[in-house]
């Protein structure tokens, strides 16, 4: 069979201007940090330097936070149908520049320029729809009759998805008539400086939204700050722990959304090509920098070797590369910290005893790349199976019966998501309903909606955020 060569489809880096350097967004206005203090971001594809960004201190936080504060009287005082035509102008200023954002997030995260342009950008904007429409219907949510803000959110986001993580909690927040101090990850900050700006053109009052940068001490400095009535918080599970320690003991009001290792498990009555595209879906998204990905492949007994000969072609096919790239399957991995991570979860893999088996791929010279990888023979006791490596490496197990599936997926100390994959629905909501995991897919994977809540249990963390769910985290009920 002839093979066709893609030629390359680059996106323009032109469409975004990325100034040389980026303060603190403090009510209303950019202004450096009280120290003068900067970090570099980088271009995990190129390794070039972005641009320069200021390095929050306490000092800086707490005037963000007083800032919130002080614009919290006026903004939780309007009418819910006003909030909501702030949220709607925000909604409508991201479509118009989703082609910017999008070649922006993929520059700064490594993402391919496919997935920020139609997976990342389109859910980002029906957040804000979403929580736009709820503004004034507060009061037929379910939780009472006229339910009100908490205060002051400080919220701290992850660099896998920054844009989207960023709606997830601003605009509930908003809606629900809080004000935000928010920090974004400090490898990913440039897509919540440029939001920063859309606030702006949107006409937002000013200190309704506060971006602080800065590395893990900034973010700690603020979950610490008195003036805080709520955080949120989406990343690590060994951060969460540190922030449920932090504020023990205190009225604030909590929602974490940590790790995860999900199972994605596949029936011997299941489509193979369809379960394959999901699988493939599951664990290679986003490089694997997804929290609810499908990182450990339980596939039944007699199928094994007829699905991994498919999936095995599937992988073939991916192709690794420029994230602006719009034929790019797999960009770069965000971090060189990220990278040894992966490499070396992965070498931990072959030294225990899996099979590690990757597509023959030419990794570009410059910026941090890994191959995507399966492991095959894999058991419960190995480290693949049991930590998240939030990377494209995927551990296969195997499993006879519905009532062993159930038992190897729920063997983790996580529980944020699961995948079933099979013909029978009595089989889905019987395996459903004894999944321990907040987000269970059914003869698919990674599909999420803003009418939708996500969430998970165990150490995947507590709360829920979209949905009507998603309210109840930023009111005094």
């Amino acid at each position: 069979m002839p093979v066709f060569e893609y030629a390359p489809a680059p996106e323009s880096r032109a469409v975004v201007d990325i100034a040389p350097s980026y303060g603190l967004f403090i009510d209303g206005e950019f202004r450096e940090a009280g120290d003068g203090k900067v970090f570099k971001t980088l271009s995990p594809s190129s390794e070039e330097v972005l641009s320069e960004v200021a390095q929050a201190n306490a000092e800086d936080v707490d005037r963000a936070v007083k800032a919130a504060r002080k614009a919290f009287e006026s903004w939780s005082a309007l009418p819910g149908a006003e909030r909501a035509k702030y949220l709607f102008r925000i909604a409508r200023i991201i479509q118009e520049r989703s082609r910017e954002l999008a070649v922006l997030e993929s520059l700064d995260n490594g993402k391919p320029i496919r997935e920020s342009r139609d997976a990342d950008l389109p859910l980002v904007a029906a957040h804000f729809f979403y929580y736009a429409g709820w503004a004034d219907k507060l009061a037929y949510a379910g939780y009472g009759a006229d339910p009100r803000p908490l205060g002051v959110a400080g919220q701290v986001i992850p660099w896998n998805f920054p844009l989207l993580m960023l709606a997830w909690k601003i605009a509930p927040a908003l809606a629900t008539g809080n004000t935000v101090v928010l920090k974004p990850a400090e490898t990913t900050p440039l897509s919540a400086l440029f939001f920063a700006d859309i606030c702006r053109q949107a006409g937002l009052p000013k200190g309704v939204v506060n971006i602080v940068t800065g590395d893990g001490s900034t973010g700690a400095e603020l979950v610490a700050h008195p003036g805080i009535d709520k955080v949120a918080f989406t990343g690590s599970t060994e951060v969460g722990k540190a922030i449920a320690r932090t504020v023990a003991g205190t009225e604030k009001k909590v929602t974490l959304e940590l790790g995860g290792k999900a199972a994605n498990i596949v029936f011997d009555d299941a489509p193979i090509d369809q379960a394959v595209e999901g699988i493939i879906s599951g664990i290679f998204f986003n490089q694997g920098h997804v929290c609810c990905a499908g990182s450990r492949l339980l596939v039944q007994e007699s199928i094994q070797d007829e699905l991994l000969d498919a999936l095995k072609r599937r992988m073939r096919t991916l192709r690794v590369g420029d994230p602006l790239d719009k034929n790019t399957d797999i960009g770069a991995i965000n971090s060189a910290e990220q990278l040894a991570r992966i490499r070396e979860l992965a070498d931990a893999g072959e030294t225990e005893g899996a099979e590690r088996w990757a597509p023959a791929c030419e990794l570009p010279s410059s910026g941090y790349w890994f191959a995507p990888t399966l492991f095959t023979g894999v058991t419960q006791a190995h480290r693949i199976a049991r930590e998240e490596i939030f990377g494209p490496v995927l551990s296969v197990l195997t499993f006879r019966t519905p009532d062993e599936a159930i038992a190897k997926a729920n063997n983790t100390p996580y529980g944020l998501s699961a995948g079933i994959w099979t013909e029978k629905g009595s089989r889905i909501l019987e395996m459903a309903s004894k999944l321990r995991a907040g987000v269970i897919w059914s003869n698919t994977f990674n599909k999420f909606d803003p009418a939708s809540p996500f969430g998970g249990y165990k150490e995947s963390g507590y709360g829920r955020e979209g949905g009507r769910h998603g309210l109840e985290a930023y009111l005094n009920v």
